[in-house]
């Protein structure tokens, strides 16, 4: 048997505050800004809320937060 989710297919807009995120537009994916993977909504752990975006896990918002070395 089929069933369908009520959240529709797609990429998810948020809006990332410090201890929660806000759904701007439902979808079940965010994509990651260092990575570029697609992370399911419910599996999103990491963000910045300064730079508003979204990161597969911890060495990738850490790598994000680390000024790159010239």
């Amino acid at each position: 048997m089929l069933t369908r989710s009520s959240q529709p297919a797609g990429e998810a807009r948020l809006r990332y505050l410090d201890a929660d995120i806000d759904v701007i537009s439902p979808g079940d994916y965010v994509v990651c800004a260092v990575t570029g993977r697609k992370i399911p909504v419910q599996a999103l752990r990491y963000w910045s809320v300064d730079r508003q975006e979204a990161y597969w896990d911890a060495e990738a918002a850490s790598s994000r937060m680390v000024p790159a070395k010239d």
